[in-house]
């Protein structure tokens, strides 16, 4: 299927690893162009050393999004390199274990790492997105609706996610700006990977999340996730907003019965 999004310009946040990384190669092979603002210089070699990769050219903007004018920044570059921009997603963040009992420094600096500089980068896209009629696709986590304990920060944040997701999803519907939000739950990414790796038996318990995942009995894949974002940001997807879209194997809504590992 064509998508249609040869010469389309994408900003995105946090394109340098994991889910970020792939939706970038997702939008390089449909022909997109793709500016990525993360802090951190990508490790794909494709990314890092060359400006261009499969149909699309890629430009790599070091930023730490924390900082506000980083943002402006980010998309000021993005234009003046691009001269446009079609497609914001907002993807970088952090689960960053500021929880009840950290103090209210650590709370709000996790809302900065992960809530604050999505409202920040649509801002500053703003113009650029009513000229395009644009799309706008937020990646948000299970956390905002299951909670997960110890993580009051992220899981606020994420929360606010999916609330400025229809938010914005009403604002802009009048400009031809579609928003959306895709939600991953346990999906295999180098840090999901780090993660396991901190417990006892990394395997085991792989194993006894894998069980509670219906379809498959098995996590997600951070392809499957960059396949849903790149699918709802084009005209393939056209009449969609506003919609919070879980890829997750069954893992949030199922009925219990079918999550109960034995």
């Amino acid at each position: 299927m064509d998508l249609k999004l040869e010469n389309k310009v994408v900003l995105v946040t946090g394109g340098s690893q994991g889910i970020g990384l792939d939706i970038i190669h997702c939008f390089l092979a449909e022909g997109a162009h793709v500016a990525n603002a993360d802090q951190h210089i990508p490790k794909d070699q494709l990314l890092a050393d060359r400006p261009a990769t499969s149909k699309g050219k890629h430009l790599f903007i070091q930023a730490d999004l924390c900082d506000l004018d980083a943002c402006q920044n980010a998309v000021g570059e993005t234009i003046g390199h691009y001269g446009q921009i079609d497609i914001v997603i907002n993807n970088a963040g952090v689960n960053d274990g500021a929880g009840l009992g950290n103090g209210v420094e650590a709370f709000t600096n996790s809302l900065h790492r992960n809530l604050i500089h999505y409202y920040a980068v649509v801002e500053s896209a703003l113009d650029a997105l009513k000229t395009s009629r644009g799309v706008v696709i937020n990646i948000g986590s299970k956390v905002s609706v299951t909670g997960q304990g110890g993580t009051s920060g992220y899981a606020a944040a994420k929360g606010g996610i999916n609330a400025l997701t229809r938010e914005w999803a009403v604002d802009l519907a009048p400009f031809g700006i579609r928003v959306n939000a895709v939600l991953p739950s346990e999906t295999w990414t180098p840090h999901y990977k780090r993660w396991l790796n901190t417990m006892s038996n990394p395997k085991a318990v792989q194993n006894q999340i894998e069980c509670l995942i219906p379809l498959g009995n098995r996590l997600t894949t951070s392809q499957e996730i960059s396949d849903m974002v790149v699918f709802l940001a084009s005209p393939r997807s056209s009449h969609t907003t506003g919609q919070i879209i879980f890829v997750d194997g069954g893992y949030v809504h199922l009925d219990r019965k079918c999550t109960a590992g034995d």
